[in-house]
């Protein structure tokens, strides 16, 4: 942050975290999301665990899902980074590191009328905490104790996910297939960002005022955060003017709604604002910053510029072109899964017949509306077929549970660990169907729904090729 008033700094600040925070540029690329062992890391801001770029998982998405799962296992991690992200930096985090809030400050740049706080707006600004408790932690809690994670925030309000995650996998022309799976919870989410952006243009930080749940978390720690907003109270006059003109809706510098922008230095006549981290000063409230000190910072900002954009081209560990592997023409890796019938589906003893291989989940509705189609596809060639849908394993009470309402034949079993849809690069975006022809080779394996004809094609392609 450096020890002198440069408003710019804030704003390059902003925008290294959020190059930071979706650095995989190849997933822009490719359409794809990064998978690797960073993103078991949760980055301190509001950043769509699904964004192609994205390396790391956001704390948010993350909280929902460990109490989605607590019935299985305490969510320690991800409480304690949390803890951690707020006792060190607190609300700072939405001022300097957060996308959506860089965001949210651009468009309010937007020159459309501005709507001013008020004791309206100050009510609203408790929604937030509403929000947390009823959609971040009542209904995964309550859905994750019936072992049916449902992370509600994420599902029904993010406008991070709707943004970063939707629409940018949509925009690649590789996830086509993707369309099939919108409906209606996908308008409404559309509808919900699109609310939220015009708001932000007429309402400074309207998504982190009123609707943002991780700020309401982060809010919490104001007054125990060790890096904030400091009032010199021997240096204070009590004008009010840091009150008055700050856009959030704070009682007072450094209360739960203040983002710790520093902002209200500039307005201070006493210079009795500053930045500190503990005892230490790291942003003060100089009027002209020294020149040397003015190159340094702009030397350093492009220097880590570089460093950014070189991290996010460095290419991906070549793929060696060996005979078992998880693309189109490589053999796929035999794996045997427990079936819900009490046998067992293994791969390898399947050869000689087309395998498909369809991995779906009760909570996925384009799961459930396509899997008459694999029945009936093992109906109609019970002799060349096998077919094998495979639940997430997510969830495994009530799986035998809703199948009972059905007549199918197909074998359902459980991916106990997550390991066979990850031989095949899957992730939780369902559904995915993979296809091996009768020497186990992949000729089909993409993520989206399928209707009857494409699946038919495809298979018989295969059977037509064995001729």
């Amino acid at each position: 942050m450096g020890k002198v008033h440069l408003p710019s700094q804030r704003r390059l600040i902003q925008l290294y975290a959020a190059l930071l925070y979706n650095a995989h540029a190849r997933g822009f690329i490719q359409g794809e999301i990064y998978t690797g062992p960073m993103k078991a890391v949760c980055v301190p801001g509001l950043n769509c665990y699904s964004c192609p770029g994205a390396v790391g998982a956001c704390p948010l998405g993350s909280l929902q899902n460990a109490l989605a799962t607590s019935g299985k296992r305490a969510p320690h991690y991800v409480l304690g980074i949390l803890l951690l992200f707020g006792i060190i930096l607190g609300r700072t985090i939405c001022g300097f590191l957060c996308p959506i809030g860089l965001l949210q400050e651009l468009l309010h740049k937007i020159p459309v009328p501005k709507i001013k706080k008020s004791r309206l707006t100050k009510a609203l600004s408790y929604l937030k905490y509403i929000i947390l408790i009823v959609f971040v932690v009542l209904i995964p809690l309550w859905y994750g104790l019936k072992d049916y994670p449902l992370p509600a925030f994420c599902k029904y309000i993010c406008p991070a996910g709707t943004l970063q995650g939707a629409a940018a996998l949509l925009a690649h022309p590789d996830n086509a297939g993707l369309f099939s799976m919108l409906g209606a919870l996908f308008a409404n989410k559309v509808l919900i960002l699109v609310v939220i952006l015009v708001l932000c243009m007429f309402l400074y930080r309207a998504f982190c005022r009123f609707l943002c749940p991780l700020g309401a978390i982060y809010g919490l720690f104001a007054r125990v955060a060790i890096v904030g907003v400091r009032v010199d109270k021997s240096a204070c006059v009590h004008c009010g003017k840091c009150v008055r003109n700050c856009q959030m809706d704070v009682r007072y510098v450094g209360d739960h709604e203040c983002i710790q922008c520093g902002e209200c230095m500039k307005e201070c006549p006493t210079k009795a604002i500053s930045i500190k981290a503990g005892k230490i000063t790291l942003h003060g409230n100089e009027e002209k910053p020294p020149k040397k000190k003015r190159a340094a910072a702009w030397v350093a900002a492009l220097l880590a510029l570089v460093i950014v954009l070189a991290a996010a081209h460095i290419p991906a560990e070549e793929k060696i072109d060996v005979a078992v592997g998880s693309e189109v023409g490589m053999r796929a890796q035999d794996f045997t899964v427990q079936r819900y019938d009490g046998g067992v589906y293994a791969s390898g003893g399947q050869l000689g017949r087309v395998q498909v291989i369809n991995f779906w989940a009760t909570w996925c509705g384009p799961c459930v509306k396509e899997l008459p189609y694999f029945d009936a596809l093992q109906k109609a060639y019970p002799d060349e077929v096998s077919v094998v849908a495979i639940h997430s394993e997510l969830v495994t009470e009530d799986v035998e549970a809703y199948l009972a309402g059905y007549d199918y034949q197909i074998p359902f079993a459980l991916d106990a660990d997550g390991s066979v849809i990850a031989s095949f690069d899957g992730s939780m975006m369902l559904p995915q169907t993979v296809v091996l022809d009768e020497n186990g080779v992949i000729v089909y394996n993409q993520i989206g729904s399928l209707t009857y004809e494409a699946l038919e094609e495809i298979v018989l392609s295969c059977l037509e090729g064995e001729k």
